[in-house]
């Protein structure tokens, strides 16, 4: 996940009255006036690409809900019965083996990529290298001494790593394990609250060591690291054999690629046209980190920074439902 997890953009005219079955134009014309419901997750980004999505659908004429779902059981529940008809934001990192699962039913359909690429890993900020000099590499962190540069008095002498809230899964805790790393790892309730202990971490010059993810704000904001793990494999998770420890799986780092969105396969013929657009969509890392900073930093809400980038974008999403 994750966490915790920045853009601008206009209203929509009516759209092209030739065609109204390709194009919607009100609530009228739309394939059915059943709601689509977008799922939400736990993380700025993702509920960002929800709202901006969802706006442009409601431009289109379409009704739009928003139910909250968990990010990796929506693949195989909400998704496949048709409780919810399009999730945003599934990554390769801590998502695969659930896309695959979800694919596997038949009841779900993946759209194709949302375009920015998935990098999730444990990221130290800068001024810690001084106390664990042999960092970025992973086995730095075995000292004793490094590690106890990393503790706080609820974990001393071992490191504190802070992991993303449970639902994100992660495999943090094995990791641990089958590297033998002298760490606690303390799951954080929320992605805010991850973040907001960075930021007050970093601010004191503190010790932390985080679950930091791209696309995000964080990684530009402030100057840091990821620690280099050995770099993963599907046989990493799956063989214990596989590695440098010959008992145990997740004996590398976690795995990086696309950011990929579903939907239930009833959507493509209940609402062809909000289909094309869904699968259309698309948003640069650029916008979508600027349009994350909008919200955590500046305090400005995820409808009005969704709304600016509709209106900005309107030509853009026009083309998608053509």
């Amino acid at each position: 996940m994750s966490f915790t997890l920045t853009w601008k953009s206009a209203v929509l005219a009516a759209m092209a009255v030739a065609a109204p079955i390709l194009a919607p134009s009100s609530a009228g014309a739309v394939e059915s006036n059943d709601p689509i419901k977008i799922v939400l997750f736990d993380w700025t980004s993702a509920v960002l690409n929800a709202k901006i999505l969802g706006g442009v659908l409601e431009k289109l004429g379409y009704t739009v809900e928003y139910p909250t779902g968990d990010y990796l059981s929506s693949l195989t529940t909400s998704l496949t019965n048709g409780d919810a008809t399009i999730g945003i934001e599934y990554w390769d990192t801590t998502a695969g083996e659930a896309m695959k699962a979800s694919e596997a039913t038949g009841q779900t359909e993946r759209l194709g990529t949302l375009g920015p690429k998935a990098k999730e890993e444990w990221w130290y900020p800068l001024y810690m290298k001084e106390k664990c000099p042999g960092l970025p590499n992973w086995e730095a962190l075995k000292d004793p001494k490094c590690a106890e540069a990393f503790s706080t008095a609820e974990t001393a002498p071992k490191g504190r790593y802070l992991g993303g809230p449970v639902t994100w899964e992660g495999f943090d805790d094995e990791r641990v394990e089958a590297l033998g790393l002298p760490f606690t790892v303390i799951h954080a309730g929320t992605d805010a609250a991850m973040f907001a202990e960075l930021d007050s971490a970093y601010q004191r010059k503190a010790p932390v060591m985080l679950w930091i993810y791209s696309p995000h704000w964080a990684p530009a904001k402030y100057e840091g690291e990821w620690v280099q793990f050995p770099e993963y494999t599907a046989e990493c998770y799956t063989d214990p054999k596989w590695g440098i420890n010959p008992d145990k799986a997740h004996d590398c780092g976690k795995p990086h690629g696309e950011i990929w969105k579903f939907s239930w396969a009833g959507m493509k013929d209940k609402w062809p046209v909000a289909y094309k657009v869904a699968k259309a969509y698309q948003i640069d890392v650029a916008d979508l980190n600027e349009l994350s900073g909008e919200v955590d930093l500046k305090g400005k809400t995820i409808e009005e920074v969704a709304a600016t980038w509709i209106t900005a974008n309107e030509a853009k999403w026009k083309a998608w439902a053509q």
